[in-house]
C-alpha cells in the first residue's frame, strides 16, 4: 500500500473474495505506521512477515483506545469522538481525520441494507447521547436527518408528548418512518404509552446506559414488538471505536456490510481465533478504520456464523458498561 488515497479508493470495492487480501495489506500498512499498533505487536514478539490469514492477525484490546491517540501516519484530527461512561471512568477516544468520511461511511453502511436515507423520516429518541458531546451515534443521526430531506425528522430529548405526536401524524405518510432510539428510553416510551407503531422500523441501540437494570436482548425485542406492536425489532451495532455499523434487520442476527468483519475469540485463549457457533469474544475488523486501527478486541461476548453474520450475547466480566447493544447474559 503506497498512500492512504490508494487504500481509500479501495475501500468500497471489497467484496468476500478480495476481503481478506485488503485486510492484509491494511494490516501490513498499520503494522508500520501506527505508532502504538506497531509496539503492541512488537511486545508480543509477532513476526509481521508470518502474518498470512485474518485469524493471525494480532487485534488490539479496545481498551487502548482510552489512553492512547490511535492514527496510522501523520495527520490532524478533525473531530475525536468519545464514548459514554460514568464521572470517574476514563472513556474512550478516537480521533477522526475527516468527519465527513465517516458520515458518508454511516450513510453507506445504514443504506446498504436499508436503501436511501431520503425514503425515511428519522425520529431520534437518544437521550444520555445527546446529553454529553462527542457521541459518533448523534453525529450519524444528525446527518440522517439533516440529509433525509424530511421537515418531520428531528431529535427527541425527554419530549416523548411531542414525539408520540409526531408519529402518530405520519401513520399515513407515503415515506417510511423510523424511530431510532437508546434502548432504555424506547422501554420507557412502550411503559407509559399505549402505541401502535406498526408504521414505523424501530431501531434500538446503546443498551441501558445505567438507567435501567440490563435485560436480554431477546427480553428487550419481545417488551418491545408487543408493546409497541411492531412486526420486527431492528438494531444497530456500533461503537466510537469503529467508523462502520452492522445492523440486524428483525432477529438476533446482524450483518456487516462488505468492508467490516467479525471474528471470535476463545475467551481463555485470545490467539484462538476464528471461532463459530460458539460463544466466544467479539474481534472487529473495519476496514473504515484505515488512518487509525481496523482491527480490535472488543469486549462483547458473541457468536458468529459461516454466513457472516453475528450476533451479540452480553458483555465479558467486570468490562464497562457501555454504548452499543448491552444485552446480558
Amino acid at each position: 500500500m503506497e498512500t492512504f488515497k490508494s487504500f481509500g479508493s479501495k475501500l468500497y470495492t471489497v467484496n468476500d473474495s478480495s476481503f481478506t487480501d485488503i485486510a492484509l495489506e491494511l494490516f501490513q500498512f498499520q503494522s508500520v505506521n501506527n505508532p502504538v499498533y506497531k509496539r503492541f505487536i512488537e511486545n508480543l514478539s509477532i513476526s509481521v512477515e508470518e502474518i498470512k490469514t485474518l485469524e493471525q492477525i494480532p487485534f488490539l484490546p479496545i481498551s487502548f483506545f482510552k489512553t492512547f491517540s490511535l492514527k496510522s501516519g501523520d495527520w490532524a484530527a478533525e473531530t475525536v469522538f468519545t464514548s459514554s461512561g460514568t464521572t470517574h471512568q476514563v472513556v474512550s477516544q478516537h480521533a477522526v481525520p475527516s468527519l465527513q468520511f465517516y458520515l458518508d461511511n454511516a450513510q453507506r453502511s445504514f443504506e446498504y441494507f436499508f436503501g436511501p436515507i431520503t425514503d425515511y423520516h428519522f425520529l431520534a429518541l437518544l437521550p444520555s447521547y445527546l446529553e454529553r458531546q462527542g457521541s459518533s451515534l448523534v453525529a450519524m443521526m444528525d446527518y440522517f436527518i439533516t440529509h433525509s430531506n424530511s421537515k418531520h425528522s428531528s431529535f427527541y430529548l425527554h419530549d416523548y408528548e411531542r414525539m408520540v405526536e409526531k408519529l402518530q401524524e405520519l401513520k399515513t405518510d407515503k415515506r417510511k418512518t423510523i424511530l431510532w432510539g437508546v434502548s432504555f428510553a424506547l422501554l420507557d416510551l412502550a411503559e407509559q404509552y399505549q402505541l401502535d407503531l406498526s408504521h414505523c422500523l424501530v431501531f434500538e441501540t446503546g443498551g441501558m446506559k445505567g438507567k435501567r437494570k440490563e435485560i436480554t436482548r431477546f427480553e428487550l425485542k419481545s417488551i418491545l414488538e408487543e408493546k409497541l406492536r411492531v412486526n420486527s425489532l431492528f438494531s444497530e451495532y456500533g461503537m466510537t471505536e469503529l467508523l462502520s455499523q452492522a445492523y440486524s434487520k428483525g432477529n438476533h442476527q446482524f450483518r456487516c456490510p462488505p468492508w467490516m468483519k467479525i471474528i471470535c475469540r476463545d475467551l481463555t485463549d485470545p490467539f484462538e481465533k476464528g471461532l463459530l457457533y460458539e460463544t466466544g469474544g467479539i474481534n472487529v475488523i473495519d476496514l473504515a478504520n484505515w488512518q487509525t486501527v481496523a482491527f480490535i478486541e472488543t469486549e462483547d461476548l458473541g457468536k458468529t456464523y459461516q454466513n457472516g453474520s453475528f450476533e451479540v450475547l452480553g458483555r465479558l466480566d467486570n468490562s464497562d458498561v457501555r454504548g452499543c447493544n448491552l444485552m446480558i447474559l
